[in-house]
């Protein structure tokens, strides 16, 4: 498959390219530099064929989405600690699960496995709803924005009202005795973003999670902030923000 930033040889990608900004505003100041670019001492020739204009990258501050960046800091903080030998990850971003293998070894369990070469990685094909574990046999297991998604078939799973429900019990059931789970995703006011995510109460997902106890809840409200150990209450009433759960099974 073609990479989007290889160099063009087909109109149909060159157009590609063009259509994600061709109609942006900004597009101008990206011709007023390509010109004043070619002026310059030493400027390489510029083939029609290699543009790439990209014009929403002149920002005064570094963007970053606030879920995913306090989330995976959170959960590697606290897979560190733990000192675990090994820990199993279930569909989360998988910058995350690279980041993990370089102080523990790490098994990623994906619809669609990584084929990445890796110390301490190994990849397999599974689904959340049939994890390819024994019931109590994982000690160390985290699933970040992952269950929000479950039986809305936007990764290929079958749809499923009940998805979100069924993977956190999928989850409960690998866990093992004395074992931490680490999960997050979208809590406030409930709601179907079809066919994108699910929003839960953060009190739902206690209910979901029924036969573990919770060690900690955290958070990333809707203005973007980090709480650490949050009264989870204060949740129940955002959009989209991200619940961030610490669950143990006795």
């Amino acid at each position: 498959m073609r990479k989007f930033n290889e160099p063009v040889k087909d109109a149909a990608y060159l157009a590609l390219r063009w259509s994600r900004s061709m109609f942006n505003p900004r597009i101008f100041g990206y011709f007023r530099d390509v010109l004043i670019y070619l002026k310059k001492p030493g400027a390489e020739r510029i083939r029609f064929g290699d543009t790439y204009p990209i014009v929403n990258e002149k920002t005064t501050q570094t963007s970053f989405d606030s879920h995913y960046f306090y989330q995976d800091i959170w959960a590697a903080r606290k897979i560190y600690k733990s000192r675990v030998e090994n820990h199993v990850d279930i569909g989360s971003n998988i910058e995350f699960v690279g980041f993990l293998t370089t102080f523990t070894k790490v098994t990623f369990v994906d619809i669609r496995p990584l084929k990445a070469k890796l110390d301490n990685f190994k990849s397999l094909k599974g689904t959340i709803l049939d994890l390819p574990f024994e019931s109590n046999s994982v000690n160390s297991l985290s699933c970040l924005h992952v269950a929000e998604h479950i039986g809305l078939g936007r990764y290929g799973d079958p749809l499923d009202p009940l998805g979100t429900k069924k993977a956190c019990k999928e989850l409960s059931r690998v866990l093992a005795r004395g074992g931490n789970l680490y999960f997050s995703l979208p809590v406030g006011k409930p709601r179907l973003c079809y066919n994108a995510h699910r929003t839960h109460s953060p009190k739902k997902i206690l209910e979901y999670f029924e036969d573990l106890e919770l060690v900690e809840f955290s958070g990333v409200d809707d203005n973007g902030r980090f709480l650490e150990k949050a009264d989870i209450g204060i949740f129940e009433k955002e959009n989209y923000a991200c619940g961030l759960f610490v669950f143990k099974k006795k």
